[in-house]
């Protein structure tokens, strides 16, 4: 072999081996402070119970969360200055389009209103929609790196998947992590022992738990305000180990391709 090719050879060895390194280290990189498992508490649909039931708990042991708004729900249009105090207090304020559609299509979606069904929604519709949502949050917190999360995590509008035709806007998308990496439970009428142990169970690689709420001690797919509030105890007693934090803070500690 000439003198120059093997030189060439060893040199993209090298440059293989560093960039494995780095993959390698990044994998491994602990969050903020050491801590082992990143944790996202989300409250989905902007209801009075979250207002009402867990933002004080919240508040009272200095976790922060992620709530992804409708603006057009009654608890967020007679409670502006309640939900502009929750980015105030160091919250999230996440995008959750402005009208909630999802596909009245599936099994059990009576309750989808036939002109708020994704089925007959384009995806230029479901475009416009999320970038409004943006930017009247933007009016209310003044914050221009967003994440969202889709209601009933429905996709698929008549004419495509407008997921992929906005997720430019956000820095993450809640639930389209990769699976090896983040898993995600949306506790409904459970014990906080049940999801405690779901976040027990979970592989060493699993490094993003995202627990997805609605209802607390009331309103739709809730939970009790002492089961919730017994989730909480357990992660604030557990803080050497879990990073709670919001999923805005979350995504921008992680490395961006």
């Amino acid at each position: 072999m000439c003198q120059s090719c093997l030189q060439r050879l060893v040199l993209l060895l090298i440059v293989f081996i560093t960039i494995n390194a780095a993959h390698v280290s990044q994998a491994q990189e602990p969050w903020p402070n050491n801590k082992q498992i990143a944790i996202s508490l989300s409250y989905d649909d902007a209801l009075h119970s979250q207002l009402d039931n867990a933002l004080p708990a919240l508040n009272q042991r200095g976790l922060k969360a992620s709530f992804y708004v409708s603006p057009l729900s009654d608890a967020f249009s007679t409670r502006v200055d309640e939900w502009k105090e929750v980015a105030v207090q160091g919250h999230e304020l996440g995008n959750h389009t402005l009208v909630h559609a999802c596909k009245k299509s599936l099994a059990n979606r009576d309750w989808v209103p036939k002109h708020n069904d994704l089925d007959i929604r384009y995806v230029q519709e479901m475009v416009e929609e999320v970038t409004l949502a943006n930017t009247l949050l933007y009016a209310m917190d003044a914050q221009t790196i967003r994440t969202f999360t889709a209601p009933c995590n429905d996709k698929l509008t008549k004419n495509g998947n407008y997921i992929e035709a906005v997720k430019d806007q956000f820095i993450g998308i809640k639930g389209s992590e990769d699976p090896n990496f983040a898993r995600l439970i949306a506790p409904n009428n459970i014990s906080a022992q049940q999801i405690i142990a779901y976040i027990e169970k979970q592989p060493k690689n699993i490094k993003l738990i995202n627990v997805l709420f609605h209802g607390i001690g009331g309103d739709h797919l809730a939970i009790t305000t002492a089961e919730h509030n017994k989730l909480l105890d357990y992660l604030q007693a557990n803080k050497d180990k879990y990073w709670v934090d919001t999923y805005r803070n979350i995504m921008q500690a992680i490395p961006q391709n």
